[in-house]
């Protein structure tokens, strides 16, 4: 791996790369369990740090036993939640406010915007359940539009973890960040994806494979993952394909998405979102305006998902799938 002039690794480890096993078994866990942990190590250090709940479950078992002096529990009052958290901010604490995402993006949504975006105050909004990942709770609680809210935010800087690992360098590398953050994360396990040895860098792509003939850029955890399967299907079939981790959402990673628009036939892009304003739309409003390209977007149609059924199961009966990646890759490499 080198460095580039501007501290950026210009050689991130590749999702191929070998792994140390008892990393992979450490992170084989929930994201959220690796936040909390995570979290709790922050305030330790930092007595600014505070941890706003909302009966999320499992905060008060951990962080609040260590820390009852920066644990603050609202209550089911998601509104209330961001209001507080502002006022924390403010008077120069470092709030963490925890959430489920749809609550967080819709029900309190105006408090978000206002009070912690307009004011451009240092909040980290960390929200579970993204995307379909509550799909066990029904279409309530789907959060598949957040992503297209809280990217129009101004001052909003929006993260998508791959896996657990990516969760605690995101959360560290954001430790310091100025501005208002949302931290969007899943509910279940989902498998490690890369090596102990990546980076996170806030506002670059992870490279997770090399390619020539078409890029895949996914976002959050199920569609990383599906996107690597679907790399290694049409490397089989002889095309070969990047594979970018967009776990920045905003500011989003112009550079990576001209070079892949320059170098390769086109651009597939995947996500646990509706196709409507999430990542999808985010990289076509990029290449448009610098090297256009064909653009394939892989995620939720615009529709509900009106049933009860596993994250996975859900985004697949969606048409979020490696095969689905996979023929509309070979489409794109086509051209």
């Amino acid at each position: 791996m080198t460095n580039g002039g501007d501290g950026v690794l210009t050689a991130p480890s590749r999702v191929d790369d070998p792994v140390d096993a008892d990393w992979v078994e450490r992170y084989s866990v929930p994201s959220r369990e690796v936040y909390r942990r995570t979290l709790t190590e922050l305030a330790e250090a930092d007595p600014r740090v505070f941890c706003l709940d909302t009966d999320m479950g499992g905060l008060e078992d951990g962080f609040a036993e260590r820390l009852p002096d920066q644990y603050v529990n609202v209550g089911i009052a998601e509104m209330n939640l961001m209001g507080v958290s502002a006022g924390l901010a403010a008077g120069g604490l470092l709030p963490y406010a925890n959430t489920l995402s749809g609550f967080a993006a819709t029900r309190a949504c105006e408090a978000l915007k206002v009070d912690i975006a307009g004011n451009d105050l240092p909040v980290r909004v960390v929200v579970t359940h993204g995307g379909a990942s509550s799909g066990h709770y029904g279409p309530t609680h789907h959060a598949l539009d957040d992503i297209a809210i809280v990217r129009t935010m101004p001052n909003m800087t929006v993260v998508v973890p791959c896996d657990a690992a990516e969760t605690e360098r995101a959360v560290r590398a954001t430790a310091g960040l100025e501005g208002p953050l949302f931290l969007r994360l899943g509910r279940g396990a989902t498998p490690v994806i890369g090596d102990a040895s990546a980076e996170f860098t806030l506002g670059r792509a992870r490279l997770l494979r090399e390619g020539g003939d078409v890029t895949i850029v996914a976002t959050g955890p199920h569609p990383v993952h599906m996107a690597v399967e679907a790399a290694r299907a049409l490397a089989e079939r002889g095309v070969s394909a990047r594979v970018l981790d967009m776990h920045t959402v905003k500011p989003l990673d112009r550079s990576a998405l001209v070079d892949a628009a320059r170098e390769t036939a086109g651009i597939v892009t995947v996500e646990d979102h509706l196709v409507v304003g999430g990542l999808g739309a985010a990289v076509c409003e990029a290449v448009s305006a610098e090297h256009p390209c064909p653009v394939r977007r892989v995620g939720v149609p615009d529709a509900y998902l009106d049933f009860v059924a596993d994250e996975r199961d859900l985004l697949v009966h969606a048409g979020v799938s490696p095969e689905r990646i996979e023929r509309e890759a070979l489409e794109v490499a086509r051209l």
